[in-house]
């Protein structure tokens, strides 16, 4: 386990636990517990289940579930809030936790377990997967999803450590923290595996993943097949998995060996469960099938029943429904199915989602298994009179498909396009949500091409829109500011954006999806705004610079803070999850953004004054001289710059590089760095000493930035900070220089964001966005004013900030006019700011498996 992040052993986490079930008091009540991946959480639920409680495990404790099931205690962000000392419900001796049916936020219909099922079904999920105190578990789901928390029990019960995190895949801290843990193994749902298909998963090195599970709805069997050819090579194993919540998550697997063969198979019943095939009584109804090769439903359908000591004790609508005892011996999963002459179970259709109309009984699962052989990713619901089909981001109509397929007149079919299918907070399609979209627009009749947002998910797509230069339709909710290839340029604005629409900034806002941002409660900006430190330091640096330059006073060093800024923004917008070639794409970007406009004003400037020569056109002044005129340094910082982010993103685009940087980013970091300080303390005969500072050899501040980045726990920052107090002092051998530069680099490592008043925020961000402009033109604005100092600076900053603004206002009214002109036409036919916690690992102790499994089995007594 990674010794940088926070850890907490068993025998803490069971002090914890044993604390936290004291502080309930003996009294058996009903807890309502919103639970996050993270260790309050954990705690929460553990110490509840140890005081005897039942708890209602959910994502937020609505109002909904209050008025419907009048808790005794509600828990929230970790802490108890006590309703009423003794219960107000009579609740059943085996009754131990309650969980939505759908995994969906405060739904009044929940599933009934017991002890014994979380046991049974945690033990059957341990020994196929051959757990054991060497796994390492990441949260990719939510415990209050059964899928999710099926992981948090099964390797709570073998001893088994968990890396508890709420980062997305999509996410590249999220691949940093797993690599750093050491993790064995993560959980998908198939929304989970389209998004490691955006991130380049199967470049990824991941040395220490053992398997992939897979349910919580059906994968595609050539995606199945996929991944296990994928896994196969690779070196871990891939387990499709069925289950439900009502069989306390898992009733069967798919062993990785057949799934090559047979993916489209659910596998066989886990340890203890076993499923009988039903016959389907014929209620004289037409029933219509889809035609999908042979595998049709024969003409007397059976239905997949599940008997195992997992079987929920029965549902609960209500109060009353607590003190009901056992009322459901099997699982009747809704699904028809076969055996195969393997032995292995194959579910082929979906009984209890069929539609009638016109008489016929529409298979609505079978039809979108048709609609994506067909090469359409589709949502399927009905009512009486019609068949609604939202597709996702269609390349053609689909209506002729899904008319074909269901029988049913094509003008019975009601095509909704949509950017993103609806999908609950477990990854599953939402549809209550697809039936919604078939209702006309007020506005205009048509269906939108984009699933309603809320309004400030619609702010920040379109923030993102403009200030990134995209078509809004590719601006779906779940992508984020890296995903779109937002850079240290765009950036500033963006950010200052954010914060005005969420009236917060989140730390980890860049690598926040938009359905992430969108949640956060929006945050009190009476006492300021928060901006990021990057920010800051690029506004307040670019005026110490030309203010020196101009001589309105001389304060020299903030050129090269702006290097460990620039370091430090790379590392988090080009040092990313994404795939090699991806990556080199964005940062080179990135440079011509910054190369391109410099060369131009050069090349503008180059015949009518003696500032520059050729070389500086071609930004290789550092390299090919000359030397030694008065105005060669000029440019010196935006030329190294650029060397710096060309070669970062050379080296990390070789592949044996990019495997060390993703295995152990911080480490790879301070490695980079100890080259460069090379340079550092043996600088060579390259340059005179007095212009070391200010050429390629200062490579090392571009990496302390690098590090600084990479740095997420105490002791990282302290081992930053500790190599600055080092290497800074002496460097220059101007004691006022090296304060700053050492005081600008320390607040970068350690202060993520700063509250300043919102005047200061705005002026702030403008000119952190113009920087460029300002230092590129204030060569030539400040010399106009002679000794009025202050007007020079004004001049010169205003000068870059029209500069900035220009191009922006004229690249984004030709992107709307192209947008108009080519986008297709729509419809023809929690709660907490902070969403991203630190990883809080629970790792072993010295407890062994047995003694670990009677601890744990305590818990559910």
């Amino acid at each position: 386990m990674a010794k940088g992040l926070p850890q907490v052993t068993f025998a803490e986490l069971a002090t914890l636990v044993e604390e936290f079930a004291a502080g309930l008091g003996p009294e058996r009540r009903l807890v309502a517990l919103a639970a996050r991946n993270d260790l309050p959480s954990l705690v929460a639920y553990l110490g509840a289940l140890d005081a005897g409680c039942v708890v209602l495990l959910t994502a937020e404790v609505t109002g909904e579930l209050l008025s419907t099931y009048d808790p005794d205690v509600v828990i929230e962000d970790g802490a108890p809030r006590v309703l009423r000392e003794t219960s107000a419900h009579t609740l059943h001796p085996e009754l131990m936790l309650l969980l939505s049916t759908s995994g969906s936020t405060g739904s009044p219909k929940l599933v009934r377990l017991s002890a014994t099922n979380l046991l049974a079904n945690a033990s059957a999920i341990a020994e196929y997967l051959d757990l054991g105190p060497d796994d390492r578990a990441a949260t990719t789901l939510p415990m209050f999803y059964c899928y999710g928390l099926s992981v948090v029990h099964s390797h709570l019960l073998c001893g088994a450590s968990l890396l508890l995190t709420q980062r997305s895949v999509l996410d590249a801290a999220f691949w940093d923290e797993f690599r750093a843990c050491r993790a064995t193994s993560f959980a998908a749902v198939p929304y989970t595996i389209d998004l490691l298909d955006r991130v380049g998963f199967a470049d990824m090195a991941l040395p220490d993943l053992r398997y992939i599970t897979q349910a919580g709805g059906r994968l595609a069997p050539e995606r199945v097949r996929a991944y296990a050819r994928l896994g196969a090579h690779s070196g871990w194993r891939f387990f499709v998995m069925y289950g439900q919540t009502e069989a306390t998550a898992r009733m069967a697997y798919l062993p990785p060996d057949s799934a090559q063969e047979h993916p489209d198979c659910i596998g066989v019943p886990i340890p203890g469960g076993a499923f009988t095939l039903e016959p389907i009584a014929d209620t004289g109804e037409h029933e219509r099938g889809i035609d999908l090769g042979g595998s049709g439903i024969e003409s007397a359908p059976h239905e997949l029943v599940y008997h195992g000591p997992n079987v929920m004790l029965g549902y609960a609508t209500c109060p009353a429904d607590l003190a009901l005892g056992r009322t459901v011996t099997s699982l009747r999963t809704g699904d028809l199915a076969r055996r195969t002459p393997e032995g292995l179970y194959q579910v082929i259709g979906r009984r209890s989602r069929f539609a009638k109309i016109f008489g016929l009984r529409i298979d609505l699962q079978r039809l979108e298994t048709g609609l994506a052989a067909a090469g359409f990713t589709a949502c399927c619901v009905g009512d009486d009179e019609r068949l609604v089909v939202a597709v996702q981001r269609p390349a053609a109509d689909p209506t002729d498909a899904a008319a074909r397929l269901s029988g049913l007149p094509a003008a019975s079919v009601r095509v909704c396009p949509v950017t993103e299918l609806p999908r609950l907070a477990n990854g599953k399609p939402d549809y209550p949500a697809v039936r919604t979209l078939s209702a006309p627009s007020p506005r205009t009749g048509d269906i939108s091409m984009l699933s309603a947002p809320s309004p400030r998910s619609a702010d920040i797509r379109a923030l993102y829109a403009t200030a990134l230069g995209l078509d809004p339709a590719l601006v779906r909710p779940d992508r984020t500011f890296v995903d779109l290839g937002g850079n240290s340029l765009n950036y500033v604005t963006t950010a200052a954006g954010v914060e005005r629409a969420l009236g917060r900034l989140p730390a980890a806002w860049p690598t926040m999806t938009i359905a992430e941002l969108e949640r956060i409660p929006h945050g009190d900006s009476r006492f300021g705004r928060a901006v990021d430190t990057s920010t800051l330091l690029r506004a307040a640096a670019i005026v110490l610079i030309v203010s020196s330059h101009i001589g309105l006073y001389v304060l020299w060093g903030a050129a090269h803070v702006l290097l460990g800024v620039a370091g430090f923004n790379f590392a988090r917008f080009a040092v990313t999850g994404a795939p090699r070639a991806e990556r080199l794409r964005h940062a080179l970007r990135t440079v011509a953004l910054i190369a391109v406009p410099t060369a131009a004003w050069v090349a503008v400037t180059l015949p009518f004054t003696d500032y520059y020569s050729w070389q500086n056109v071609l930004l290789l002044n550092k390299i090919l001289g000359p030397f030694d005129s008065d105005t060669a340094g000029h440019l010196w910082f935006i030329e190294v710059l650029g060397y710096f982010m060309v070669a970062g993103a050379l080296l990390i685009r070789i592949p044996a590089v990019d495997a060390l940087e993703r295995r152990a980013p911080f480490w790879f970091a301070m490695g980079l760095l100890g080259l460069t300080l090379v340079l550092r303390f043996q600088p060579g005969t390259l340059y005179p000493d007095k212009d070391v500072a200010f050429s390629p050899l200062a490579a090392w501040f571009f990496a302390s930035g690098w590090a600084a980045a990479k740095a997420t726990t105490r002791w990282q920052r302290l081992l930053v900070s500790a190599v600055l107090l080092v290497c800074v002092p002496g460097y220059f051998g101007v004691p006022e220089r090296e304060r700053l530069v050492l005081a600008g680099l320390l607040v970068l490592v350690w202060l993520p964001a700063i509250r300043v008043p919102a005047l200061v925020a705005v002026v702030a961000a403008v000119l952190a966005d113009s920087s460029l402009f300002v230092y590129l033109l204030h060569w030539q604005v400040y010399p106009l004013f002679g000794q009025h100092h202050v007007a020079a600076l004004l001049a010169s900053l205003l000068a870059g900030v029209a500069a900035t603004r220009v191009p922006a206002v004229v690249r984004r009214r030709w992107e709307s006019s192209r947008h108009r002109e080519f986008s297709p036409r729509r419809g023809s036919t929690r709660r907490r700011g902070s969403l991203r916690w630190p990883a809080l690992p629970s790792v072993r102790s010295g407890l062994d498996g047995p003694d670990l499994r009677r601890r744990f089995a305590r818990q559910f007594r």
